[in-house]
């Protein structure tokens, strides 16, 4: 099972990649976009990473309202510790090579 804060990091060394910036930290409450300064081109770009990271599929209706770096953090950790969710998305890892 995938925890938040192992998403948190990933996160942060994803946004470090795409940016060029170092975070000194990344808390639930930054705005993606007013705090990090992430346009919709980087967006896309970082969650493109993350599917790719988490094997997982994240749909426009599930991002819709998520501007908070809280937000987004609780919908990843949902899909990747949801068997059903992971079940849904062709390239995601069985369930049986996730738990070894």
């Amino acid at each position: 099972m995938i925890t938040r804060e192992e998403i948190r990091a990933t996160l942060t060394k994803l946004f470090e990649a795409e940016t060029g910036e170092t975070l000194d930290s990344l808390t639930d409450d930054q705005n993606m976009a007013e705090h990090l300064g992430l346009d919709s081109v980087d967006m896309v770009s970082l969650i493109m990473q993350l599917e790719r990271h988490f094997r997982i599929r994240l749909s426009h209706e599930e991002l819709a309202n998520a501007v908070q770096v809280g937000q987004l953090l609780d919908i990843v950790l949902q899909k990747v510790n949801d068997p059903k969710d992971a079940a849904q998305s062709s390239d995601a890892p069985s369930q049986k090579k996730m738990a070894a």
